[in-house]
């Protein structure tokens, strides 16, 4: 059997599983699923789990992880309110806030790179450290930023392009780009493949394993804090728990993307599709009538038929490549 089919049919049972869902969420609620303002609010929050989810990908296809990033967010998008509020530039709020996520990425690579800690317990670590400082430099005191709607930077952004599709919309996909163009055709994505699939022969390959992982965190962390730049100018304000409530989004939009927990393998449109997927769900439950407590159970449901699926679909590649 074709070896590129096998390796590109990952996302496509994640596509072919969002339109199983859209579908039946059309049929079930035509009234909200059939008006383009239900696409316009998803567009507007969807593309910010993508976006941490892309960087996660990344560092779980290397075998890592990260649980710091919600703290990161909050950071990012504190600095970036707070910049703003004592320069009234825009530009520079949003530069202050992807050096502080670098910086804060650099101290998870330094844990886990430099201090040999696992990263799980290193990011467990950052995370409540990053919040905690996050929250003692506002003074547990949410920032507002209405003025910042009325300027160029806010429209570029996060404005909304004929009135309909979100700006972040637009940025995420470029995002996308960038990261699918340097996972398949650079050699950084080489690295983080051969990183994740075999450390110890990759290291006998001549790849820098060390900078490879250190770099992904920092990484990891720029990405973060942008995101929580995003959020501020998105909301025209920031609040210290911004960041709370993606670490569930971000995981499941990866894992039923079909990236493996193992390492060595993961694709980044199956991560957009995951993304989607557990963006449309939430409104899809309340649109079919259910209570909103349904939809962690729904959440669970859906995660372990897919992690059984791309396991069931890695047996079979493994099989026909041994053929």
């Amino acid at each position: 059997m074709n070896t590129f089919y096998l390796q590109n049919r990952t996302p496509l049972f994640t596509l072919l599983l969002l339109t199983l869902l859209w579908t039946i969420f059309a049929i079930y609620s035509p009234q909200t699923f059939l008006h383009s303002r239900i696409y316009t609010s998803f567009m507007s929050t969807i593309p910010f789990t993508a976006m941490l989810a892309f960087a996660l990908t990344l560092i779980v296809i290397a075998r890592e992880i990260d649980l710091s990033f919600p703290s990161i967010v909050a950071l990012g998008g504190f600095v970036f309110a707070a910049t703003f509020k004592a320069t009234h530039s825009p530009l520079i709020a949003f530069a202050a806030a992807v050096i502080a996520g670098l910086v804060a990425g650099c101290l998870n690579g330094f844990l886990v790179v430099m201090c040999k800690i696992p990263s799980i317990i290193a990011t467990i670590g950052t995370q409540f450290f990053l919040g905690g400082l996050t929250t003692v430099l506002a003074d547990g005191l949410a920032l507002s930023i209405p003025e910042i709607r009325d300027t160029w930077f806010h429209q570029l952004m996060v404005g909304r392009l004929f009135d309909f599709i979100p700006a972040q919309f637009i940025w995420c996909l470029v995002i996308l780009g960038v990261f699918w163009l340097l996972l398949s055709f650079h050699v950084i994505g080489d690295n983080i493949n051969f990183v994740g699939d075999n450390p110890k022969a990759a290291n006998l390959m001549g790849v820098n394993v060390n900078a490879t992982r250190f770099q992904l965190f920092t990484l990891m962390g720029g990405m973060s804090a942008l995101t929580g730049a995003f959020i501020s100018l998105e909301m025209c304000s920031w609040w210290p728990n911004q960041g709370q409530g993606y670490m569930l989004l971000v995981f499941a939009s990866i894992f039923i993307g079909g990236t493996s927990m193992l390492g060595g393998r993961g694709t980044l449109f199956g991560t957009l599709f995951g993304a989607c997927i557990i963006g449309i769900l939430e409104a899809g439950i309340i649109s079919a009538g259910l209570a909103g407590f349904w939809t962690k159970l729904v959440y669970g449901v859906i995660i372990i038929l897919s992690l059984i699926t791309h396991s069931f679909l890695l047996i079979r590649q493994q099989r026909s490549l041994k053929r």
